[in-house]
């Protein structure tokens, strides 16, 4: 993300009829009532690193008034041969493959991405900035930049494809940089209430793949898993279309030797056996997985490398046929929640909890107008029940409520005229 390119939503002001005055000289920090202002600690553990050699951190804000406890993992993609660990495959790589800066945690990404992190919906023009459910807790940002959704375990040395430069020696070691911020904040927080473990993307499969060591590890009265958007599909054979990345990484980030430190309740032979897993270890805890039906961002590292050729349109139909199977899995536990809404012109339908909350609820049946029905331009009603996610997160953490909604074909976002305004502007954002 570029650091200062949201900072163009002043541009709304002017579509909004405001005056050019009124947008001349805005930041960020004018146009976007939002972010963090916590005062944060950078830890630097000995012995954790990134991928490149360099120094892991992460990053603690201890409220002294809340003994609840948010853990969330950042996304970025994934690596596993040189181009998507060089930094040389873009969008379709892995984040930070030079590492972790210092003092990042004041950077536009963890200062902005999450809601959930900053304990409220941004305010944009016209949408007023709201507190949400994980306001006041304390906090930890787990920055990404291992290539292996913060559980690999493997060195690898990845030769250039191209002959163009040295080989690049990789340090897949997530679950050693995990495994000692895990540590560390059972020493920090030595009594946790209600403990929420959380990511996206990348970091979404990070939240349940971790899940049972971080429970196990810190021990809170009340556990909540929530993955955005980083699915770990079940794959029992070679019929599911995700098993093939599923055995690539298996090998690649050695996966393995985290299988070791499961539990029984997991099956080696399907990383989708993660949802059994800690739905059965447990079953007084709140799990829940939130995503979009037509995510054209994680979809594409799940098939596109392993069915060349493929179109956008197949890939999207993979992943909601894996997205069936997932859900239908949910629903034979009691303690699963999900919240799936089928489309957002926002970062690909990617995440639905990053920057804004806007266009991630879900309707639990939702169809064409009929002609004589308003308001217009919107040709979808909502017949069910309307679920906005600060909905979702309020009735699932705050009241311990199960929340299910998967969301049928419609694309009431496209015709949203305050989405009009504000999608292209946080993907010019994103994709900077």
């Amino acid at each position: 993300m570029r650091k200062n390119l949201l900072a163009t939503l002043a541009v709304a002001l002017l579509v909004l009829g405001l005056p050019l005055g009124a947008a001349q000289g805005i930041g960020i920090e004018d146009v976007v009532d939002g972010g963090n202002t916590y005062a944060w600690q950078q830890i630097q553990l000995a012995g954790t690193m990134c991928g490149d050699g360099s120094q892991y951190r992460f990053y603690v804000y201890d409220n002294p008034s809340s003994s609840n406890l948010l853990v969330l993992y950042e996304g970025g993609g994934a690596c596993w041969d040189y181009d998507t660990c060089s930094g040389r495959a873009g969008i379709l790589g892995a984040a930070h493959p030079n590492g972790i800066p210092n003092d990042y945690i004041h950077e536009f990404q963890p200062q902005y991405v999450s809601p959930l992190l900053n304990g409220a919906d941004p305010g944009i023009p016209f949408r007023p900035k709201k507190n949400i459910a994980t306001n006041g807790f304390d906090m930890v940002y787990m920055p990404y930049c291992t290539g292996d959704v913060h559980v690999g375990n493997s060195v690898v040395t990845y030769t250039d494809p191209l002959g163009q430069n040295p080989p690049l020696t990789w340090r897949h070691v997530g679950y050693n940089n995990t495994v000692a911020a895990l540590n560390y904040l059972r020493t920090r927080f030595p009594s946790i209430n209600k403990l929420v473990v959380t990511g996206f993307s990348a970091g979404g499969v990070a939240s349940i793949a971790a899940y049972y060591k971080a429970r196990r590890t810190l021990l809170p009265t009340k556990g909540y898993l929530l993955n955005d958007s980083g699915p770990t599909f079940p794959a029992p054979n070679a019929t599911y279309k995700s098993r093939p990345l599923h055995d690539l990484i298996k090998v690649q980030w050695n996966l393995t030797s985290l299988y070791g430190t499961l539990p029984g309740t997991f099956n080696p032979n399907d990383l989708g056996s993660a949802t059994d897993m800690v739905a059965r270890e447990f079953p007084t805890d709140q799990l829940a997985y939130t995503g979009y039906s037509s995510d054209y961002n994680f979809s594409r590292f799940s098939y596109e490398r392993f069915y060349p050729g493929i179109t956008q349109a197949t890939v999207l139909s993979f992943w909601r046929t894996d997205q069936t199977n997932l859900v239908n899995k949910m629903k034979t536990y009691a303690n699963f929640s999900y919240h799936v809404p089928w489309h957002r012109p926002i970062n690909a339908s990617h995440c639905s909890s990053i920057i804004t909350f806007i266009g991630s609820h879900a309707c639990s049946s939702i169809r064409k107008k009929y002609w004589y029905e308003i308001p217009w331009p919107q040709s979808w009603k909502c017949t069910g029940t309307f679920r906005p996610f600060e909905t979702f997160l309020a009735n699932w953490l705050t009241n311990n409520q199960q929340q299910r909604i998967v969301e049928t074909e419609n694309y009431y976002n496209n015709e949203d005229p305050g989405m009009s305004i504000v999608a292209p502007l946080i993907n010019d954002a994103l994709d900077g």
